[in-house]
């Protein structure tokens, strides 16, 4: 009876030829997905390191453009200060260079001015030169009467345009006795500064007076020899 029974094909077979296929091709689609996979890593990790590498090139030329650009900063900080400095000393020397140059027509100005009034006291002197000639020989006579017979000399005191005039016989207790005053020549004015004995000084003005009006150093001279005589009594 089992003899007579239809043959049923199944298929089983096929079926598992085509399963072994489909094992293959998953197999080699598993594996090549992997490969896959892992080049994408590899990739991935080199495009990374690269990435990396890249990112620490960059930071180190960021630095050393910043480390130049700081010491350019610098630089310029530097100049800067320096340019300040050296307008401050051109600035300075060209005050120093006006002051001075103010200073030196000063000078020259005042230079000029003394010049000036050196000439005209030269001028002054030659004129009261010619004038002390004129009454040195008119008085020069008399003066020598002074000096031989009434007992007068004449002193330096180590100053200039200043004399000593020293009287002897003025005192009839001692004929001996000194009597002296100094009179200044050096202004346009005569001046008695010292008198020994002590005199009259309003009398010794009124001298002085004619002495300044007249020149008459002769008459000065009997003048104040008479108030000399007249203190010592």
């Amino acid at each position: 009876m089992a003899d007579s029974l239809p043959s049923i094909n199944f298929g089983f077979d096929d079926l598992r030829d085509r399963m072994a296929r489909f094992t293959e091709k998953f197999d080699s689609f598993i594996a090549t997905g992997r490969r896959q996979v892992l080049e994408e890593r590899n990739r991935f990790r080199i495009n990374v390191a690269e990435l990396q590498e890249d990112q620490r090139l960059r930071k180190k030329e960021i630095e050393s453009l910043a480390q130049k650009s700081s010491s350019h900063a610098q630089a310029v900080e530097k100049e800067t200060a320096e340019t300040a400095e050296m307008h401050a000393a051109i600035a300075s020397i060209t005050q120093q260079r006006d002051a001075r140059a103010q200073h030196r027509d000063r000078i020259r100005s005042e230079i000029a001015s003394v010049r000036k009034q050196v000439a005209q006291r030269v001028t002054v002197q030659q004129e009261y030169a010619k004038e002390l000639d004129a009454h040195a020989q008119l008085n020069g006579p008399e003066l020598d009467f002074w000096q031989s017979y009434l007992g007068m000399r004449i002193e330096g005191v180590g100053m200039a345009d200043r004399l000593k005039f020293v009287f002897t016989c003025v005192d009839e207790r001692n004929w001996e006795r000194e009597a002296w005053f100094e009179l200044d020549m050096g202004r346009s004015d005569y001046q008695v500064v010292n008198v020994k004995p002590k005199v009259e000084t309003e009398g010794v003005e009124r001298c002085l007076v004619r002495l300044n009006e007249s020149r008459d150093l002769g008459q000065f001279l009997k003048a104040m020899r008479g108030l000399i005589v007249a203190a010592t009594k």
